[in-house]
C-alpha cells in the first residue's frame, strides 16, 4: 500500500470513525430542561466537547488504519494492482 494510498484510506476511516464518535456523550438542550430562546433549536448539544471528540477519533482512527495496514501489508487481503501504476 502506497502513501497516497494510506492517507486515503486513513482519511476515510477517520471520517467514518468522526461520525461514529459524534453522539457519544451528547445531552441537548431540551433534554437538559434549558430553555433556547427564540430561534434556537432545542436538539442542539449542551456542550458537544469536540476537541476531546477529535482527538478520541484520531487515536481510535489510527489503531483501525494499523490493522488495516496489517492485513494488507501481511497479504492476507491483497490490493489489485491499477493498470498503469507503479508494479
Amino acid at each position: 500500500m502506497g502513501i497516497g494510498t494510506s492517507i486515503a484510506v486513513y482519511f476515510v476511516v477517520w471520517w467514518t470513525v468522526l461520525f461514529a464518535v459524534l453522539p457519544i456523550g451528547v445531552v441537548s438542550h431540551a433534554e437538559a430542561g434549558i430553555d433556547k430562546g427564540d430561534g434556537g433549536d432545542p436538539g442542539a448539544p449542551v456542550d458537544p466537547k469536540l476537541k476531546r471528540k477529535f482527538i478520541t477519533t484520531t487515536w481510535v482512527s489510527a489503531i483501525i488504519f494499523a490493522v488495516i495496514w496489517l492485513v494488507v501489508f501481511l497479504g492476507w487481503v491483497p490490493l489489485p494492482q491499477v493498470p498503469g501504476g507503479p508494479q
